[in-house]
């Protein structure tokens, strides 16, 4: 199973807000999430952003991979991703 670290779109009508979470790459965008890891609001400053990184830290050590634009939110927050 090749598990993913990516984002899920919650919120209202032109007002999105996005979990992280760490899913099965087959999985829908929406669907069935293995574990939330942290939240992001593209309309609030990036020292808004929270992250679990001792999660995230274990979730990469088992060979999960992050989307591009999750690995930029990470770098942006001090969380080094190869």
């Amino acid at each position: 199973m090749a598990v993913k670290i990516r984002l899920t779109r919650m919120g209202g009508h032109k007002r999105p807000f996005y979990r992280l979470i760490v899913a099965d790459s087959r999985a829908p965008r929406d669907g069935r999430a293995l574990e939330v890891v942290g939240h992001y609001d593209p309309q609030k400053d990036m020292e808004e952003v929270v992250i679990k990184e001792e999660r995230i830290r274990e979730w990469l050590a088992k060979g999960a991979r992050p989307t591009p634009i999750v690995s930029q939110i990470l770098e942006k927050k001090g969380l080094r991703v190869n």
